[in-house]
């Protein structure tokens, strides 16, 4: 019999825990680019091959899909805290970043308009969201041209409505929309 040689991939190397941080890291953004292309019902099976890393290392940071969504929604609410916390951040910057958000992962701010939603961890993530926004309308020094009198709720309403035209937008076009509509709204929000 004649010598058979196999051909193999180069196997990644299993790194165990030591990857733990590093797996987390791309599961949410290979989860943000599969949302912005699929939708929040995307196969959670290909999440995890974009990331490199098979379904049991997804499933142990993220045992379903709605703990994958709010983590990326968690990870984009912080990007939203930490600008808050500059002492001369703006209202103005911040519904910049919200709006920027929007267009990366439109399908995420369905979530605004869930009605009643029994899920603590959204409960939790849209109450901190609306304290950002409380605090720049609170103060006339941070709340930038968004005019007084409007309120956190009419602020979710115009995100809640971008989010809803821009899921119907193709992806490409979304840019464009999007800073079309930011002019719309911030002609209604601001002075």
């Amino acid at each position: 019999m004649g010598n058979v040689s196999r051909m193999s991939s180069p196997r990644r190397t299993n790194r165990g825990p030591a990857a733990a941080a590093e797996n987390r890291v791309a599961l949410l953004v290979a989860a943000k680019a599969a949302f912005a292309e699929h939708g929040l019902n995307v196969p959670l099976n290909l999440i995890a091959r974009t990331a490199g890393v098979g379904q049991g290392s997804l499933y142990r940071h993220f045992p379903n899909r709605e703990a994958i969504i709010l983590a990326v929604f968690e990870e984009n609410l912080g990007r939203l805290e930490s600008m808050v916390a500059k002492v001369d951040s703006t209202l103005d910057e911040l519904l910049a970043e919200i709006f920027d958000q929007i267009v990366e992962v439109a399908v995420l701010f369905d979530l605004f308009r869930l009605p009643d939603s029994s899920d603590p961890r959204l409960v939790d993530i849209i109450g901190r969201l609306h304290a950002l926004l409380d605090e720049k309308l609170a103060d006339d020094t941070r709340r930038g041209s968004v005019r007084r009198g409007v309120t956190a709720e009419e602020i979710f309403l115009a995100v809640g409505m971008l989010g809803a035209l821009l899921n119907k937008t193709p992806e490409r076009e979304r840019p464009s929309v999007a800073a079309k509509c930011r002019g719309l709204l911030l002609h209604a929000l601001c002075d």
